[in-house]
């Protein structure tokens, strides 16, 4: 079913003023530490104590949509407020939100109890809420009109016969009007099927880290469940030639490095090196077909249990554009990812030095030969190499202290 948005009452507008000095402090809200222009694009009415708020909030170069459920009444998310003497509760927790969201959704749906469930905190770009041991549904705060990977995705993939991903069980789809009057279609929420006593892949390599013991046996588990993503990836989605690949990429590694130099211009040492690497990928004669990715794949991605790996979140960076975020890449960006993230579970393990080194480079090597053939390894190299620039200039700006980090990733690759 898809629920298309109505226009704002004069209760809603009530309510917005209630949400407007709450809506900042959200960690998904976009515009921190500015002052944003808040409106109301549309309103769905799940039920009678039930309102979903469609918010656009804009600030600068910020102009997100935003989805804010709120329950009237007695409720058991955060007060946010009062309106007519009611009580104006968050949501997206509440039995009575997860009930009328259930019915409204479409797929195989879940016998899972609403009255059981839990948030989960700490997220920084969407809401997800665990319903006892059975199902977590995500709530997309930052809307945008079209497809959206992380519901397409994995339904690609189970109905492929892929087993390393939760399988979707619903999903709630929203229309709404956008800024030239013109309808709009887009996801608002999407079910799966809840992982029971999964750890999750980053506090689990921190841990083994910590206590020096090898991630390779777990390392290697991992690129094989990651090839056989790629394959399927392949299978259920189109592949597209990019005869000029290796140059394209070559060019945007330059561009990357350009960039992250003048943020951190400790890393024109590197200079000759990477001149040097961007030649060889130039004069490889082709590079694979471009094939939908995961987009963002690293250790915090992921989920142990049962004895197997589980790849999770295939929505990429949810205030990206859509065409960026499904757009066709090289199968090894992702390997290439997941290759930094041991870096990073090393230090934040508390490894330093020679242990830290020993560390990373057996669970690199497992994971490498998990993956098997389909990883080439120049490719991989530049790409790993553009990643660490990019995290080179997030570090410097956000994390000085964890810039050793990517700094002591640039040196191995680059000999």
């Amino acid at each position: 079913m898809t629920l298309v948005a109505q226009s704002p009452t004069p209760l809603d507008e009530q309510l917005l003023a209630v949400l407007a000095p709450w809506l900042p402090g959200r960690r998904w809200f976009p515009a921190k530490g500015a002052q944003a222009e808040l409106t109301i694009v549309g309103v769905v009415p799940l039920a009678d104590d039930v309102r979903v708020l469609l918010v656009a909030a804009r600030a600068g170069s910020i102009d997100a949509l935003l989805q804010v459920p709120l329950v009237l009444g007695p409720g058991v998310g955060e007060l946010v407020g009062h309106v007519d003497g009611r009580e104006v509760h968050d949501g997206t927790a509440d039995p009575a939100f997860l009930r009328a969201w259930l019915a409204a959704a479409d797929g195989p749906g879940t016998d899972a109890d609403p009255a059981q469930a839990r948030m989960i905190t700490g997220e920084q770009s969407n809401t997800s809420v665990i319903l006892g041991d059975t199902a977590i549904l995500k709530v997309l705060r930052a809307l945008q009109p079209g497809e959206n990977p992380d519901v397409d995705v994995p339904r690609r993939l189970v109905e492929d016969g892929w087993r390393h991903v939760p399988a979707p069980l619903a999903w709630l789809e929203g229309e709404w009007t956008g800024p030239d009057g013109a309808p709009r279609r887009g996801y608002l929420g999407a079910m799966s099927t809840f992982v029971a006593g999964a750890q999750d892949g980053f506090e689990l390599a921190c841990a083994y880290a910590g206590r020096g013991e090898s991630f390779a046996d777990l390392a290697r588990d991992l690129g094989e469940a990651m090839a056989t993503m790629h394959a399927s990836l392949a299978r259920v989605f189109p592949l597209v030639d990019a005869p000029d690949g290796p140059t394209v990429l070559a060019d945007a590694v330059a561009q990357r490095f350009a960039w992250a130099t003048s943020a951190v211009p400790q890393l024109a040492g590197h200079a000759d090196a990477i001149a040097d690497l961007l030649a060889r990928v130039r004069d490889l004669a082709a590079a694979p077909p471009r094939q939908r990715v995961h987009g963002d794949l690293h250790l915090g991605q992921v989920l142990r249990a049962q004895d197997e790996w589980f790849i999770t979140d295939f929505e990429g960076e949810p205030l990206a554009p859509l065409e960026q975020r499904t757009r066709p890449d090289l199968a090894v960006r992702d390997l290439a990812g997941m290759l930094r993230s041991m870096d990073y579970a090393a230090a934040v393990g508390g490894l330093t030095g020679d242990a830290a080194a020993a560390w990373t480079a057996d669970a690199r090597a497992a994971l490498t030969t998990g993956y098997g053939e389909a990883g080439d390894p120049l490719l991989t190299t530049v790409l790993e190499l553009d990643k660490t620039l990019y995290e080179a200039v997030y570090e410097s700006r956000n994390r000085p202290t964890w810039l050793p980090i990517p700094l002591a990733g640039l040196e191995r690759l680059l000999g």
